[in-house]
């Protein structure tokens, strides 16, 4: 899985008149939840934008430094929720969920087909069924996605989850029966 680094500073100020006061400075308001009390933090908006560009719809962990005074501390987070400007395309305000590194997470995590069935050249249609499943893990363990090979399929063919193989230590909660790609005939083509 994805690991993106941001800093913070713990926010003193609240209310919606410092939090438009934060972002003309050039910072993003954002609360994390999770483990203890919410903490109310801000961020670089510069900054949080790139590092949420280089995420964008992935799993990720960001690894959120956060300056209180003279101390710093880090917390493994997911993005709870970005609330962003519908015409100005910029970030208002982020909630993050503090997570454990060592304890199992459940991910949505999207299936990428490669290769050309042989099924397809023999004039077959691929029909993809599923573009992503579920797994369960610890979340450096999640990969960003699952590549699956579909070279191998003829006319007929077909693949289910089960056929999937996965990394070590990552459990898959959907039905190992249910098809996610097949190779069915095509139509036939008129005679000339």
């Amino acid at each position: 899985m994805l690991q993106v680094e941001v800093t913070a500073q713990m926010r003193t100020k609240f209310g919606k008149g410092a939090a438009r006061t934060m972002r003309r400075a050039g910072q993003t308001p954002a609360v994390v939840y999770g483990k203890t009390e919410p903490l109310a933090l801000e961020l670089d908006t510069h900054a949080f934008t790139k590092a949420l560009l280089s995420i964008h719809r992935k799993n990720a962990v960001i690894n959120l430094a956060i300056t209180d005074g003279k101390k710093q501390n880090v917390k493994h987070v997911v993005t709870r929720e970005i609330q962003t400007d519908p015409l100005l395309n910029s970030v208002l305000h982020a909630d993050f969920y503090e997570i454990s590194l060592d304890d199992p997470m459940v991910f949505v995590v999207p299936l990428r087909y490669t290769g050309k069935a042989k099924g397809v050249d023999m004039g077959g249609e691929m029909a993809i069924a599923k573009e992503k499943f579920t797994l369960k893990g610890k979340a450096l363990e999640i990969p960003d996605a699952i590549e699956v090979d579909v070279t191998a399929l003829e006319v007929g063919g077909k693949m289910t989850f089960g056929d999937i193989k996965l990394p070590a230590g990552v459990k898959m909660l959907d039905a190992p029966e249910t098809l996610c790609v097949s190779v069915t005939s095509g139509a036939a083509a008129p005679a000339a």
